[in-house]
């Protein structure tokens, strides 16, 4: 038998372990389409983890991309910020050529305010694999029909407004940088901080909702730590509106 490797980090993705140069993940109902969507970016050409089908233990087989995640590397430096922006909007712009099928199955933990187009929806630091050739994005489970604005907020909170104990300035600046790396035109820069405000809103909402009515694994992920770490990011993005306007449309 080859040797299994468990891989840590995943919360809601049961249980995902490395095989040589593979990994493999359960095989869930909205798989075939978050797969058919991952060859159409390819295709465009966002680098990805290639889909290699199923193993014969039914799991989904994916090619292992080497290297670091994001969030293990500490703070990003303004130019780092810049590439992960482009990345985001070559995503973006990928997916708006795309259409998927009518018949498409999509699971994804907080519904999206629009349909205007297929997104990730967990553009993290958890989810960037850093490697020596290649910055990769990760764990495609999750892809559904959202909008550009609702999957930016979400990455632009993520990878330079999570981290209550920065300066509001300091993060500000980070803030600026992914979004002119994403090339955001005035519009979509004056309707960010507001969608910040609601997509980390909706995150911490998810975990105590959950709890409460005991919704596996974001019940348990509430008491280990995310609940307490979203109250207070949602605190910070809201407190700070102002500073992120400010540096967004400066």
């Amino acid at each position: 038998m080859p040797h299994e490797e468990p891989l840590a980090g995943g919360n809601a993705s049961g249980t995902v372990v490395r095989i040589g140069d593979t990994v493999r993940k359960p095989w869930a109902a909205s798989t075939s389409s978050v797969v058919s969507f991952v060859h159409a970016l390819r295709a465009a050409g966002v680098d990805l983890p290639e889909p290699l089908g199923r193993d014969e233990s039914g799991r989904h087989v994916l090619e292992y991309v080497p290297g670091e995640l994001a969030i293990e590397r500490g703070r990003m430096a303004a130019s780092e910020l810049r590439r992960v922006g482009a990345m985001v909007r070559a995503i973006h712009d990928a997916s708006a050529a795309y259409t998927a099928p009518s018949d498409a199955v999509w699971e994804t933990a907080i519904a999206a305010p629009g349909a205007e187009l297929v997104c990730h929806n967990d553009l993290a630091p958890w989810n960037l694999v850093i490697g020596d050739d290649r910055w990769v994005f990760i764990d495609w489970d999750a892809a559904a029909p959202s909008t550009r604005l609702w999957d930016l907020a979400y990455a632009a909170q993520a990878f330079t407004l999570n981290d209550t104990s920065v300066a509001p300035h300091v993060a500000a600046a980070s803030l600026a940088a992914l979004v002119d790396g994403y090339g955001a035109d005035v519009e979509l820069r004056r309707a960010l901080p507001e969608a910040m405000v609601q997509r980390t809103a909706a995150m911490h909402d998810l975990l105590r909702r959950s709890h409460d009515i005991g919704v596996e694994p974001w019940s348990s992920m509430f008491v280990h730590g995310h609940g307490e770490h979203w109250r207070h990011v949602e605190v910070y993005v809201e407190q700070h509106r102002r500073v992120w306007t400010a540096a967004l449309e400066g």
